[in-house]
């Protein structure tokens, strides 16, 4: 099983899909800023909640390290159809995006 790399510039395609955003930072990473309408599901509680991750969800961190480490978890747990935000909340910074803060999505 595998996922799926996606740009910060595709992410409204997927999101509007129907894909679930999750990210998988710590709750005072995802507290400072964090991609709006992005779920909080920490990489380091992922093990025991993997079924709180929909097949075809956007995972997301700061740099796209830890989300694509949760995909392959995933993807190797049978998740289907998984993606990884290329450069993470970074990435959709720097392409001047918003990002939302406190711990609601």
């Amino acid at each position: 099983m595998t996922y799926t790399d996606v740009f910060p510039n595709e992410l409204d395609i997927h999101r509007r899909a129907g894909a679930v955003l999750i990210d998988v930072r710590e709750p005072d990473e995802y507290a400072l800023g964090h991609v709006p309408g992005a779920l909080n599901l920490p990489l380091s509680a992922l093990q025991g909640r993997e079924t709180e991750v929909p097949g075809g969800a956007v995972l997301i961190c700061a740099s796209g390290n830890r989300s694509s480490q949760a995909a392959a978890y995933l993807a190797g747990l049978g998740h289907q159809k998984l993606k990884n935000l290329m450069g993470g909340t970074f990435g959709w910074m720097r392409e001047g995006r918003d990002l939302a803060t406190g711990d609601r999505p």
